[in-house]
């Protein structure tokens, strides 16, 4: 390629997508307090919390600290391991404070009660995320499968350790193994058909209806709409077998089938 030719190609490519970002939803003010708490998740689980990119979420604080708290508050977070990218999306207060500190707001974790502007698009909230345990089955009609999707993305490869497979607004379908350290992630359900290994997690945008199906059974972490269960040892019980997980009264719900 001449030099010319190289000077006329575009140096990179700038998109928009899909990314793994938690949120923290700081419910009061006190950043020691942050960070115990932060540094205990990331002990718990380190393969979901190390260097996990995560959004400040200030909209259930009555007011918003002052810009040296806030300071202490990103310090807390990165003092348990994760990596602050940026403050969620809320008032105007919230843009300039964001402003201020020279940090992004992330539209998608929106504050929920903001109203919304006339003819503004709502962005939907993430479901706070909280670990909810295994139970026993409920009633029979609990294993009906949710009504099928008619828009589904399947795939046909490997989910090899290291990528993520993301199904915008419909279900996901694996045909093949989903190794350890992969990531399949879908905005209604996911099904699938051969070992999970790696974290499977349903109704990313918050809908609480989504089911995961698995026929081999071995996820480090299943999580719907925000309720995640992390597995350093599979239940015998399920280990290896075909099992549906749900959501029961914002419990996380897995049995086999």
């Amino acid at each position: 390629m001449s030099a010319r030719a190289e000077s006329l190609e575009a140096i990179c490519d700038l998109r928009f997508g899909q990314v793994g970002i938690a949120c923290v939803r700081l419910r009061r003010v006190d950043a020691a307090a942050l960070a115990e708490e932060l540094e205990r998740r990331v002990r718990t689980s380190p393969q979901m919390f190390q260097r996990t990119a995560v959004v400040l979420d200030l909209s259930h604080l009555p007011r918003l600290p002052d810009d040296g708290m806030v300071d202490a508050l990103l310090e807390a977070i990165r003092s348990a391991g994760m990596l602050p990218v940026g403050l969620a999306y809320g008032t105007s207060e919230t843009e300039a404070l964001a402003e201020r500190m020279d940090l992004p707001l992330i539209a998608k974790f929106r504050a929920q009660y903001e109203p919304a502007q006339a003819g503004a698009m709502p962005v939907p909230a993430p479901a706070p995320i909280r670990e909810s345990a295994a139970s026993a089955p409920p009633p029979s009609a609990a294993f009906e499968p949710a009504a099928p999707s008619t828009a589904q993305q399947h795939v046909g490869n490997t989910v090899r350790s290291g990528q993520q497979v993301y199904a915008r607004d419909r279900d996901l379908v694996v045909m093949t193994p989903v190794a350890n350290g992969a990531e399949v992630i879908a905005d209604g359900s996911i099904h699938v058909y051969g070992p999970l290994r790696g974290r499977a997690m349903a109704g990313a945008q918050g809908d609480e209806t989504a089911r995961i199906f698995c026929t081999d059974f071995r996820a480090e972490l299943v999580a719907i709409a925000g309720h995640y269960r992390v597995f350093e040892d599979i239940p015998k019980e399920l280990e290896g077998q075909a099992v549906q997980c749900w959501l029961d009264n914002g419990k996380l719900m897995i049995a086999r089938l």
